[in-house]
């Protein structure tokens, strides 16, 4: 450790780079708050007198577990942010019983845990198993709500790595203790506030039918360290919310396509057909003909807008849309979010009855302000993929183009004509399905739908405007080769650092303590090439909070697996004499679900330079985010990390991130998990069965955007088999389509032990496939590659291109 120094800082007050980012997490948290409901009871007046109550007013749920976790210094829950903002709270006594409450149970759940550890080979494994569940509060009664003018009921959830959520009473569903409490309020005919605090959806259609008294709805995802005081903020009116819904909340879990063959509900947690293929989410919903309970792109603002259709001009890449819009309220500042949608020709093959291919958001308007806005949309945007043709093809016919606030109140502005089929992109044939069951077809809904727009059209003289795709270029790769070294040299370089105890979760870094792995350290004495950190995401880093140093060996003291949980709260803090303390306390910001609820890419890219800094400041080179995995069903339990069930909206927005990270061109990001990370029970060893075209339009296409429109440092693999092959050892997935096809000159890294279980990954066809590193890293790794390359398996070339682009991810990161 002498040649390297060490993270973190020996003095514990806060930092001014710690409240600057602070203020931007309470920032992004406010503006990803979105406004489901409001029957003129927001704002709330500061002379309100507010009960607050449920599981999550005082223990608000900042973030998920596992990977996505951050060690950060403090939590503000919506209690104390109330509190602060001078609320006139008048539950005090019900906040305080729960407390005790929720710390019998945290010590409950900890022994669990302990016990369980004693028992797996994977101590993370007993930590994934057993997801802490918030305990029932006591009953509400008239003592917590005397002298109340209102009720504030914070509905919170915990869900992460490992394990997907239960559809059951408390998860999913409202939990017995929370229905009762809410039709309670609604007979005390006290306004109520509901605030959903989890990272999915809670379905709610059946309280909102009993409970006449729920005057407002707000999601605030898992809003960061920040939550409570952003929560205050929008409540208090200090911020109008401007958040929108970036999936889809069903008023029935059984509305969402295949529900009942999701993970583990089917008994078969083997494989997973993808059987809606394309209708994913709003596309579904829409095409179906089926009522959603909030819409894909919903949200409401304390203030109204108008939105007027201003021009359509075609232009080389695809075309524009210019529209105007005018805060037309009399009251509050605030900002909108204008969506483009587009309605593709229903020539008989299935095709959904429209698509988000271009948004805007305003800038912060004043009461009968006004802003013109242009969306560019790229023509492949409106294309679609033929798995006959091996391509995309924009098909003649006719495109609506629709302008609105949401998926469901677009308003049609235009019309595109297309005179004849174009295939504008050829692409080889990839992941060939091998189970046996059909994609949903063409919709009949949809195809109705469709004929009734086009006579509307003509009958409100929309305008028509002639379209001529043209071919796309594709660009070209460089893969460098390592040549100098011998191939004995290179081979380390194809895993990580090897470590004792490394886990599932990514504690295997030893110069950074915390950090979740290294690239391997192989050429550092003889060549300089150093190895690089990395640290999970994705809603800040997630390091260890504090660590000791023997000063007279200049040693870090380890600590294990449960130790980089949850601030150490698993295992006994050890008193070290003679040693220096560091302290490492990152920024909790919002999830990635939160932070995509602002559809604001300017934001999302400050976020990125932020994370950036605090790379630089504790040593770390790649962050392992943005996740960009696809919202398939709301059980998945890792949802709340991935931006949108749509991938035109996560490709741009992990792209304005990966721009802000990568600005100081020493940070590098690794967007995660590719492709079809969708479930996490049994995530290393389902097999996402899923036709090509459904991989190409819905599963890769954000992974595609990022990469054409960012070029990030790295990408890595997802643990699940995609057509009966690991994503890791997909030659079609790291070389064809990421390397050949979209013109990706990173690295590729697995997910971390991908290759230790049985069933997993196999270390050399990884560097076969084109998959660069293994994460972290074990004997077996360097073993069984040595042993493919002896036996003619694993060709010198194969070796020496995964080398060369790990050598150069570190020329270009280790500055």
């Amino acid at each position: 450790m002498n040649h390297f120094t060490h993270s973190g800082s020996l003095h514990e007050e806060p930092s001014i780079r710690e409240i600057a980012h602070a203020k931007l997490a309470r920032r992004a948290a406010a503006e990803g708050i979105v406004l489901l409901k409001n029957e003129g009871i927001l704002p709330l007046a500061e002379s309100a007198s507010i009960a607050i109550l449920g599981c999550g007013a005082d223990k608000t749920v900042k973030g998920g577990i596992g990977s996505g976790d951050v060690n950060n210094r403090r939590n503000i829950s919506i209690y104390e942010g109330m509190k602060a903002a001078g609320a006139k709270i008048v539950s005090k006594d019900w906040i305080a019983d729960y407390q005790k409450r929720y710390d019998d149970a945290r010590e409950t759940w900890k022994e669990k845990i302990l016990e369980d550890a004693k028992h797996v080979d994977n101590v993370f494994d007993a930590y994934a198993k057993n997801p802490f569940s918030f305990p029932e509060g006591r009953a509400v009664d008239e003592n917590d709500i005397s002298d109340a003018t209102v009720a504030v009921y914070v509905i919170s959830r915990i869900s992460g790595e490992g394990k997907d959520r239960r559809r059951a009473k408390g998860d999913y569903y409202l939990s017995e203790r929370e229905q009762e409490d809410i039709l309670y309020l609604n007979h005390k005919n006290l306004p109520l506030i509901l605030i959903l605090n989890s990272g999915g959806p809670v379905e709610l259609t059946d309280i909102l039918e009993e409970a006449s008294n729920i005057k407002a709805i707000l999601t605030i995802s898992q809003p960061g360290q920040e939550g409570g005081h952003a929560v205050a903020d929008v409540l208090f009116g200090k911020t109008s919310p401007g958040g929108r819904l970036t999936s889809t909340w069903a008023r029935r879990y059984e509305d969402y396509p295949y529900s009942e063959a999701y993970s583990y509900l089917n008994g078969n947690l083997e494989k997973e057909e993808y059987k809606e293929g394309i209708y994913v989410g709003y596309r579904y919903f829409d095409s179906i003909g089926i009522e959603p309970l909030f819409t894909f792109g919903y949200g409401l603002s304390y203030t109204t807008f108008t939105t007027e259709y201003k021009d359509l001009r075609i232009t080389e890449q695809g075309f524009e849309v210019s529209v105007v819009v005018q805060n037309s309220g009399e009251m509050y500042e605030a900002r909108d979010v204008v969506q483009v949608y587009m309605t593709p020709p229903q020539n008989g093959n299935a095709k959904e009855y429209q698509r988000l291919i271009g948004f805007a958001k305003t800038s912060l308007l004043r009461p009968k302000e006004i802003e013109t806005l242009t969306i560019e949309v790229e023509q492949k945007q409106i294309a679609g993929f033929s798995e006959e043709k091996h391509g995309w093809i924009i098909e003649k016919g006719f495109y609506g183009i629709w302008v609105g606030e949401n998926a469901r109140t677009s308003k049609l502005i235009a019309v595109l004509h297309v005179p004849e089929n174009v295939l504008i992109e050829e692409n080889q044939a990839v992941c060939p399905k091998k189970a046996e069951f059909e994609d949903l077809g063409a919709v009949e809904h949809a195809k109705n739908l469709y004929k009734q727009w086009i006579s509307l059209a003509e009958e409100d003289d929309i305008p028509f405007f002639l379209y001529t795709p043209k071919r796309e270029e594709r660009k070209s790769f460089h893969s460098p080769i390592a040549k100098e070294k011998t191939v004995e040299e290179l081979i380390p370089l194809l895993y990580g650092n090897i470590t004792q105890g490394a886990s599932t979760l990514g504690s295997a870094g030893i110069r950074v303590p915390g950090s979740a792995g290294e690239t391997s350290e192989a050429l550092e004495e003889k060549y300089g090439k150093r190895s690089l950190i990395m640290a999970d995401g994705p809603a800040g880093l997630r390091l260890r909070q504090r660590y000791d140093v023997d000063r007279k060996t200049d040693t870090v003291y380890r600590v294990g697996v449960l130790g980089a949980l949850e601030n150490g709260c698993l295992e006994e803090a050890v008193q070290y004499e003679g040693a220096d303390t560091y302290y490492q306390y990152c920024t909790a910001f919002p999830v990635g679900t939160a932070l995509a609820q602002t559809w604001d890419l300017e934001l999302m890219e400050k976020f990125g330079r932020a994370i950036a800094c605090e790379m630089e400041e504790f040593h770390v080179d790649l962050w392992l985010a943005p996740g960009m995995n696809i919202q398939r069903n709301p059980l998945c339990g890792r949802n709340f990390e991935y931006y949108s069930e749509d991938p035109f909206l996560s490709g741009v927005l992990a792209a304005a991130v990966t721009r802000g990270v990568q600005s100081n061109g020493n940070s590098g990001v690794t967007i995660k998990h590719f492709a079809c990370n969708n479930q996490e029970d049994n995530r290393m060893g389902v097999d996402a069965c899923v036709s090509e075209r459904a991989l190409r339009e819905i599963y890769f296409r954000g992974f595609e955007i990022a990469v054409k429109k960012s070029a990030p440092v790295s990408i890595m693999t997802s643990y699940n088999l995609i057509n009966g092959v690991h994503a890791a050892n997909s030659r079609d997935l790291c070389t064809v389509v990421v390397r050949e096809e979209w013109g990706f000159e990173g690295t590729i890294m697995s997910d971390w032990n991908t290759t230790v279980p049985e069933d997993g990954s196999e270390p050399w066809k990884c560097a076969a496939a084109g998959n660069d590193i293994i994460m972290p890293g074990n004997t077996n790794d360097d073993a069984d590659i040595r042993d493919a390359y002896e036996k003619g398996l694993l060709s010198e070339r194969e070796i020496r291109s995964c080398a060369g682009r790990i050598i150069a991810m570190i020329d270009k990161l280790a500055k």
